[in-house]
């Protein structure tokens, strides 16, 4: 059976490593996931008085998650946190009470920085996040990714043998995992 990822990128830059990231992963992931990307940069700053009238952008979020059977969250660390776009489009997405989009959608968490401790933090504070929107997490394996200077090119092959076995292995295990929280949980379509 054939699942449908709807991934975020946690930067807006094009030249994100976190989007290169995205690439390989997509690349290495098994024939089980589709991919498809779910856009953040042109959603309004999240306000509560728009609850009531929930602008286009706003929608047209909630239904991409409402399509897609999982999402994955592919995002730098911006002060030891998420970059703000991402907790936008969270908050966005999980608004207005009771239409929660990520209730019950399986997720799993990934990141790249430069640093030693790649996304360690920021991941930890996504899960918290996650936790309350009650998405079913993979927990394990976890993937700070510490970003190296030619690792990936720009159209996301893994140039590491090592990291691209990780990556693989990270993949699979998603795929599995979507499967798992689906039989349990199926979707209510």
């Amino acid at each position: 059976m054939a699942y449908t990822v709807g991934y975020f990128i946690g930067s807006l830059s094009q030249k994100s490593i976190n989007r290169t990231l995205s690439k390989a992963l997509i690349r290495l992931a098994p024939d089980s996931l589709a991919f498809e990307e779910i856009p953040i940069k042109d959603l309004p700053l999240y306000n509560h008085d728009l609850d009531a009238d929930f602008p286009a952008e706003g929608r047209a979020l909630k239904e991409a998650i409402e399509r897609v059977d999982a999402v994955l969250f592919v995002t730098p660390e911006y002060n030891r946190d998420i970059p703000g776009s991402l907790k936008n489009a969270i908050d966005w997405a999980s608004r207005p009470w009771g239409t929660n989009s990520f209730n019950r959608k399986p997720s799993a968490v990934i990141g790249a920085s430069p640093g030693k401790i790649g996304t360690a933090v920021a991941q930890q504070n996504l899960r918290s996040i996650l936790s309350f929107c009650n998405s079913p997490q993979m927990n394990a394996p976890e993937a700070y990714i510490q970003y190296v200077p030619g690792v990936f090119s720009d159209d996301g092959e893994v140039t590491d043998a090592s990291t691209e076995e990780f990556l693989r292995h990270f993949m699979e295990e998603f795929g599995l995992f979507v499967e798992r929280v689906l039989t349990v949980l199926p979707r209510e379509r």
